[in-house]
């Protein structure tokens, strides 16, 4: 009887233990999904950043070849001849939010690239600029 009754506790023993490593592996996974959603956020704002940039050196690269700044970004998108691409396509003008990124001329040779960043707001503290 006495062995019967060892057995017994183990295998509580045993729940216990299983019952505490669950508990722990779903902490851990709450933790990590918290860390990963905050990271998103800030893997937008990079790719947003890239965006933001490639726009500019293509805008650059216009204005070299045009001796001045296009009016809009969708001059960006139209291929100077057959044989030569589109500097940007039309996908890549907006920002990680889905929403267009703006573009304003300042000047014959300045201009400001704008995303409204999280809030998709303009003129807001989390716009993204060049």
């Amino acid at each position: 009887m006495r062995d019967t009754h060892n057995t017994t506790q183990r295998a509580g023993f045993t729940l216990i233990e299983m019952l505490l490593v669950v508990t722990i592996i779903g902490i851990l996974a709450a933790m990590a999904v918290l860390k990963i959603g905050g990271q998103g956020e800030v893997a937008r704002r990079e790719t947003t950043r890239g965006t933001i940039a490639t726009i500019s050196q293509a805008i650059q690269m216009y204005g070299l070849s045009h001796s001045g700044l296009p009016d809009s970004l969708d001059e960006l998108t139209i291929a100077p001849n057959e044989d030569v691409e589109a500097p940007l396509d039309k996908n890549s003008l907006s920002d990680s939010w889905g929403q267009p990124i703006q573009y304003k001329k300042l000047s014959k040779v300045k201009f400001e690239l704008r995303s409204g960043g999280t809030d998709k707001q303009i003129g807001t503290g989390d716009d993204l600029t060049n």
